[in-house]
């Protein structure tokens, strides 16, 4: 599929899955004999396995080391990998809590506007 049918897809932008191929996330699995880039299901997944990481506030090379140890196969040199995604399911847990507890306050202070527009709505009728 080209890069429009990804980007409706996945809700991403054109611009940003050409900056995660140009930084080296996601590469097209092929191009067309036009140039334009073409994209597999596999690409599919792999950019939106790099949308989920993003809201958990993961860096480029922390996003680049993560998928070069989900995509190792037996015969990589991926030093211990294990352990690194066992960190890596640490962090994601941690941030997780953290944007738990966001939403929490968040959703308290769209209660407390709700309860003042009723108030005002009350005294105003």
């Amino acid at each position: 599929m080209q890069i429009g049918e990804v980007a409706e897809r996945t809700g991403l932008s054109l611009r940003t899955i050409r900056y995660y191929e140009e930084v080296g996330l996601v590469v097209p699995s092929a191009r067309s004999q036009g140039g334009f880039r073409l994209y597999n299901e596999p690409d599919v997944a792999r950019l939106l396995l790099i949308m989920r990481m993003k809201p958990l506030g993961f860096q480029l090379d922390e996003m680049r080391e993560l998928l070069a140890i989900l995509d190792a196969t037996p015969g990589d040199q991926v030093p211990d990998p294990e352990a690194r995604l066992r960190e890596f399911a640490g962090i994601a847990e941690q941030r997780c809590d953290e944007l738990r507890s966001r939403l929490r306050n968040a959703e308290e202070f769209a209660g407390t506007l709700r309860s003042r527009l009723d108030d005002v709505a009350r005294r105003g009728s």
